[in-house]
Order: structure tokens, then sequence, then C-alpha cells
């Protein structure tokens, strides 16, 4: 199941999508900013780098500093997949962002989508 199309896209053109996503449904960019921080270990200035950089969101990805040991917890259906079943580990990775930015459009509670 790879996706060699998505891989390559930089992460800066997707980055924006997510903060319109969240931002018609009254959360703010901080709100993604802290997801995105929380899931793969950058830094404020870190993910400013990457978005200025024009990274792939594979090198995103393969080169985020720390990624969250507790991403595993992240469950549920995005694009009608459950993102627990996703066999390739980058997709996974992938889509475990796109879920976190689901779930903070829907106004989740932050401590809950942080899985604290």
């Amino acid at each position: 199941m790879t996706n060699p199309r998505i891989f390559a896209m930089p992460f800066s053109q997707i980055y924006p999508l997510y903060i319109n996503k969240v931002e018609r449904k009254g959360a703010t960019k901080a709100d993604v900013d802290e997801v995105i921080m929380w899931l793969t270990g950058y830094s404020q200035v870190q993910l400013q780098q990457r978005l200025a950089s024009q990274a792939s969101l594979k090198t995103f990805f393969e080169e985020a500093p720390d990624f969250n040991a507790n991403a595993q917890l992240i469950t549920g259906v995005i694009c009608g997949v459950r993102v627990e079943e996703i066999e390739n580990p980058l997709l996974q990775k992938i889509r475990y962002l796109d879920k976190l930015v689901d779930e903070v459009a829907k106004g989740k509670a932050m401590v809950k989508i942080l899985r604290k």
C-alpha cells in the first residue's frame, strides 16, 4: 500500500490545508502546531524551518527528531481506513497526523488528542 506521490508532496503544501480545516471549525494554527510537535518531536523553530525548506512528507517524517511513542494509541478511521491497520509505516505516520488534525477540528480536548 505505497503511494509515492503523497510521499513526495511538500509538507509546506499540506500544512495550510490543515490550518484552514481547523480554523473553519474554530480552532487555531497554534493547535495544529501543538499536535505536529507532539507527534514528531519538532520544536516550533524546527517546524518553521521544515516549512521553509519545502521538505517532502517522506523527509518530514523520516527526519522527525522524536516521533512520539504514544502515536500507537491513535486509533480510528481516516480516508475510510483504520489508522492502526495501515501496514506502510510512513503512510501510517501521515495518517496519524491527519487523524490528530481531524480531532482538533472536531473540538476534542487537547489532553485527549495528545493521549495524556
